[in-house]
């Protein structure tokens, strides 16, 4: 055992971050096996535009839970990879509203079947008699009601 994992609870955000990296390695590979050229950190906003086809830079940022300034930076890898477009909102020329190109629809498209795969994978790997999937479902309740800051502060 290393020190990290042996300061248990104090370095939670860090083994998250480990077990992140391992599994966005590990996609990489399998899309990279079944000749996909994608990043897994492209994935929330390539997924959410599959079922919401157009959305505000703002209104994506809230459905992938990320900050706006990281989804821009995520937007700006996907249209120089012309996976994604930007249009102005006719309503509101202020908004820009994001949706799949056709290169990016097709790339979905081939995406689909690796997503089985993996669903098939991280489902065996996550069914233990600690549900990973159930419990990162429960703190990120117990973060809407009081983030960690708010309870460290009291």
């Amino acid at each position: 055992m290393n020190v990290i994992d042996e300061s248990g609870i104090l370095a939670l955000s860090t083994r998250l971050q480990r077990l992140s990296e391992q599994l966005r390695k590990d996609g990489f590979e399998l899309y990279k096996a079944h000749d996909i050229d994608f990043e897994p950190k492209w994935f929330p906003v390539i997924y959410t535009l599959h079922f919401k086809p157009v959305l505000s830079v703002v209104e994506l940022a809230a459905e992938i839970g990320y900050t706006h300034p990281s989804t821009i930076s995520l937007l700006k890898e996907l249209e120089k990879e012309k996976l994604i477009r930007s249009k102005k909102d006719k309503q509101d020329e202020r908004k820009r509203l994001i949706l799949l190109t056709e290169k990016g629809k097709k790339l979905l498209f081939r995406m689909q079947p690796v997503w089985q795969i993996m669903i098939e994978a991280l489902t065996e790997l996550t069914d233990t008699s600690n549900n990973l999937m159930k419990a990162i479902t429960e703190v990120e309740a117990q973060l809407k009601a009081k983030s960690f800051l708010e309870r460290a502060k009291r």
